[in-house]
């Protein structure tokens, strides 16, 4: 037990030390999301003093900015499947020496989840409410009490996970399948029940007819599987660009495929939503009428659904033709573009259209504010500020940079 204590402190003051060091790029890139955090944070105290009504916020429109990223990020984070399913499950070789880069992406992707549902909350002190035993969790009749459970749960998975293997690793023996392996199963499972339960969440809400839709579930996995493996695939570029991590071409190949034909089944749902609204319309079908051609002057989400939609048919064609997918410049800005229509789809074109109109009839726009968008900002720093930590630190036990060396008692 004592050794095993002076091991774990060992990896401990390793990971920080290893933290510090680096390159100029890496200590500026660094040094911009620290910036942009205290930014955010700065404004984040300004939507404390003032409450909501400083965001673009109202009572006809309750859910803006902070709910459309977290909405997207579940997804972001559920995708690191992906990668986990054919590392793990199946023994990839390539896919494993990777897969590290999808649990980060998903821990950063889930603490910037946590961070825009406090951010969103009027008054997150109270968050002690839903302790159990102290307060109510109104679990299981409450679906959000389920997406507290499948959101925590998850991360709390992505962390025991890779700590386990990296943790066997810098000590230099080999990690136990017995132990990780069942987790692994339970975090695939797990990844799709995360972006299941967030998707009942609009779906279960048949007030609003925009979201009561049975495609909504399967449509978030698909976007999910699509734009978290295009993001993984552009840090893969920037690893390999700035990075002395070897990457190999058919990683590339084999993550540009998967979220290639994600893109598609994406884009088919997306054609299939498009027709049940419009070929016979109802009166169910006002607020898609709203996103797509406006009503009346009100039209402020038109310019993001149409932008959202051009740009997810330009990435999945780029993708699909062979040729262009292996060229490195057309498949990165492909996977650029794409994850921006997914954020649009699953942000503004989704979350804020529910709204409006009102189930009284009144169309009331929504604008967000610059704190909004400066706290927004500020989260997703400290998202890529996590990733970019935990993504660097397990590549370097990967590669024994990072080993327990032991010292030799006097």
């Amino acid at each position: 037990m004592d050794n095993n204590f002076k091991i774990f402190t060992s990896f401990i003051k390793d990971l920080l030390n290893y933290s510090l060091k680096g390159d100029k790029i890496y200590h500026l890139w660094m040094g911009l999301l620290t910036f942009l955090m205290i930014g955010g944070a700065y404004l984040y105290t300004k939507q404390l003093q003032s409450g909501l009504a400083i965001t673009g916020m109202n009572d006809h429109v309750s859910w803006g900015l902070y709910i459309s990223n977290f909405t997207f990020l579940v997804g972001l984070a559920a995708a690191a499947v992906m990668l986990v399913i054919p590392a793990y499950i199946f023994s990839d070789v390539d896919l494993y020496k990777v897969v590290l880069i999808g649990e980060g992406v998903a821990v950063g992707a889930l603490l910037m989840c946590l961070a825009f549902v406090t951010v969103d909350i009027g008054g997150p002190q109270r968050f002690w409410h839903l302790i159990p035993g102290i307060g109510r969790l109104n679990f299981p009749q409450s679906l959000l009490a389920w997406d507290i459970i499948v959101l925590n749960g998850y991360l709390l998975l992505n962390l025991l996970i890779p700590f386990y293997i990296l943790f066997n690793k810098y000590r230099g023996e080999a990690p136990n399948k017995k132990i990780y392996v069942p987790l692994v199963f339970l975090s695939i499972f797990w990844a799709v029940a995360l972006h299941m339960v967030t998707a009942f969440l609009y779906a279960g809400l048949s007030a609003r007819p925009f979201w009561n839709n049975a495609l909504l579930g399967p449509r978030f996995l698909a976007s999910a599987f699509a734009g978290g493996p295009a993001f993984i695939l552009v840090m893969l570029g920037f690893t390999k660009r700035f990075s002395n991590f070897k990457v190999d071409e058919s990683i590339l190949d084999k993550i540009a495929v998967i979220v290639t034909i994600a893109a598609q089944i994406n884009l088919v749902m997306l054609g299939s939503e498009v027709f049940k609204e419009f070929y016979n319309a109802t009166h169910h079908s006002i607020s898609a009428v709203y996103l797509f051609f406006g009503i009346g002057e009100k039209s402020a989400l038109v310019p993001w659904i149409w932008t959202a939609i051009s740009l997810n048919i330009i990435a999945t064609l780029t993708l699909t033709i062979h040729k262009l997918r292996n060229n490195d410049f057309f498949r990165y800005s492909a996977c650029v573009l794409l994850f921006a229509a997914i954020w649009i789809e699953k942000g503004m074109g989704l979350v804020v259209p529910g709204f409006i109109p009102s189930p009284l009839g009144s169309v009331v726009e929504y604008h967000p504010t610059l704190v909004e968008i400066g706290i927004t900002i500020g989260i997703w720093a400290f998202g890529l500020f996590v990733i970019t930590l935990l993504v660097r630190l397990g590549f370097a036990i990967e590669q024994n940079i990072i080993k327990y060396k032991e010292k030799a008692s006097s």
